[in-house]
């Protein structure tokens, strides 16, 4: 098989759009909704990832409670997708097209016990999240079609960082990643 080049996407506005959105806005929304979907396409990878590589005494717990997550931020994914394709945009899910794009690093951990990997995936979540955040700010004026499913899979993807995070807090109340920006570091204080 001969070797691929890697995928680009155009960002110039599409040549049509919903109605009561111009294209050139439709476009810049495209944009962030791409960023979006190969947020949560590497998301869904790397819950996959941990789902495989988790050990140890709550492995069971863990090893159960990502699979429903997976599922979800699959479905996440797909309606980005028809989102982007709605507003005239070509959604693309291309696994070059994600690394190409992506302006975070891969999930560095393997093999680990399952506090080491909840503590990485406490980072993985909050920059989702805070990404998702943003997103829905700036979509907030020119598509609330758009920020409204933003707004859902926020509060879906939080729930599931609650879930993480509670296996990660102490009874204060206090988070053993707390002040943590790194997956490493987290996953070194995840070990207890």
């Amino acid at each position: 098989m001969p070797p691929r080049k890697r995928a680009t996407i155009s960002t110039t506005s599409p040549s049509y759009t919903v109605p009561g959105i111009k294209p050139e806005v439709a476009g810049e929304v495209i944009a962030l909704l791409q960023d979006r979907l190969n947020a949560l396409n590497d998301l869904a990878l790397t819950l996959k990832h941990i789902h495989w590589n988790v050990v140890g005494p709550h492995f069971i717990a863990v090893h159960q409670m990502l699979d429903p997550q997976v599922d979800a931020v699959r479905e996440m994914v797909d309606a980005l997708a028809e989102r982007i394709a709605t507003l005239g945009g070509s959604p693309v899910g291309t696994p070059g097209a994600l690394v190409a794009q992506r302006s975070w690093d891969d999930y560095s951990i393997g093999r680990a016990d399952t506090n080491s990997h909840l503590a990485a995936l406490d980072i993985v979540y909050t920059g989702v999240i805070e990404a998702h955040r943003e997103a829905i700010e700036k979509t907030d004026e020119p598509d609330p079609v758009t920020q409204d499913l933003l707004i859902a899979q926020a509060g879906q993807l939080e729930q599931y960082h609650w879930f993480v995070r509670a296996h990660l807090e102490n009874a204060a109340g206090v988070l053993v990643t707390e002040g943590v920006k790194d997956e490493k570091t987290a996953a070194k204080r995840g070990k207890r």
